[in-house]
This record gives C-alpha cells, sequence and structure tokens, in this order.
C-alpha cells in the first residue's frame, strides 16, 4: 500500500479514523475515497453488522428494534477500534449511544462530516432502506435528528463541512484537518 506523500505514515498510527454524522453527509463514500489515499482499509460499520447478524439493517431494526441494533452496532464498532489504521464509517446513530461513543473517542480519531439539510435530503431520496425515513418526509426526520444530533457530533474533535460538491472535496478537507490536527 503506498501512503499519500501529504499524510504521512506517522500520522497515521493513531489508531482508526472514524467518519460520523447524519445519514445522507457521504460517511460511506467519503470514506472509501479517503482510506484509497491514504492506503488504508476502509470498514463500513453498517456492513459488519449485517455480516455479524446475517440479515440487512432494516431487517434487524424490523425485527428485534432499535435496541437491539445498538447494541450490535457497539459490539462491531468495539471489535474494530483494535489500534490498527484504518477508515471506519459509522451509521448515523452509533455516535449517539454513549458507550459507542466512548470507544470512539477513546480509541480512534473522530470526523464529524456535516452537511445542510437541504443536501442531506438530496442524497437521501437516492437510497432506499433507512429504517428512519420509513414512510415519513425526508426533510422533517433529518432536521428533528439534525437538532438532537449535531451538538453531539459536535464532540468529535474534528469537523468538516460536506457541501455539493465531488467527494474529493471532502477528502481533500479532511486530510487537510488531519494534518493540522495531528
Amino acid at each position: 500500500m503506498q501512503r499519500n506523500s501529504k499524510f504521512p505514515e506517522s500520522k497515521t498510527k493513531r489508531g482508526p479514523i472514524v467518519l460520523i454524522g447524519m445519514m445522507g453527509v457521504g460517511k460511506s463514500t467519503v470514506g472509501r475515497r479517503l482510506a484509497a489515499r491514504l492506503g488504508l482499509v476502509f470498514v463500513d460499520a453498517d456492513e459488519e453488522i449485517e455480516r455479524a447478524a446475517g440479515m440487512s439493517v432494516s431487517e434487524i431494526f424490523a425485527r428485534y428494534g432499535e435496541a437491539h441494533f445498538r447494541d450490535g452496532e457497539r459490539r462491531v464498532i468495539a471489535r474494530l477500534m483494535d489500534g490498527v489504521p484504518k477508515v471506519i464509517a459509522t451509521g448515523g446513530g452509533a455516535f449517539m449511544q454513549d458507550d459507542t461513543r466512548a470507544l470512539i473517542l477513546d480509541h480512534a480519531t473522530a470526523i464529524w462530516l456535516d452537511a445542510d439539510i437541504d443536501i442531506l435530503v438530496d442524497r437521501v431520496s437516492r437510497r432506499e432502506g433507512r429504517p428512519l425515513l420509513k414512510d415519513r418526509d425526508p426533510r422533517i426526520v433529518l432536521t428533528e435528528l439534525a437538532a438532537v444530533r449535531n451538538p453531539v457530533y459536535a464532540l468529535a474533535p474534528i469537523h468538516v463541512k460536506s457541501i455539493a460538491a465531488p467527494h474529493e472535496v471532502a477528502v481533500d478537507r479532511i486530510l487537510e484537518q488531519l494534518s493540522a490536527w495531528h
């Protein structure tokens, strides 16, 4: 694996980089590109949960409820906090759970990807299977969630605004922030 010369190897020895933020902000897409630029492995926590459970996130929510999902999510994220440098994209609610948030803040570099509601609404409309949006108006749900979640997301040491631009712009902003932060 080749590392980005703008991001020296020594700067990745702090363990995982964890992307947090609202659904639709681009954590998975940006995370994959960030990992590629850094020469690191990318892990989507939701995909790991689905693999462990043998069912989709939507199915877990429908069959067992959100509390059961959050417990599984915490266990998966705890397993990923192994000190090995990698990029992890979490689900939008992961950082809202006290135990999960503590794991991330103690064992990783947390980066809050933030975006305006209009951008989030546009992006979530492109993908099905978001349990919190089922049979609801995405703008109302996202506005309500942002009011509760954004103050908690703000506990992350690095904040990056995602705008209506190619995802590489967000990756560049993250690399700049990581260089300045470490």
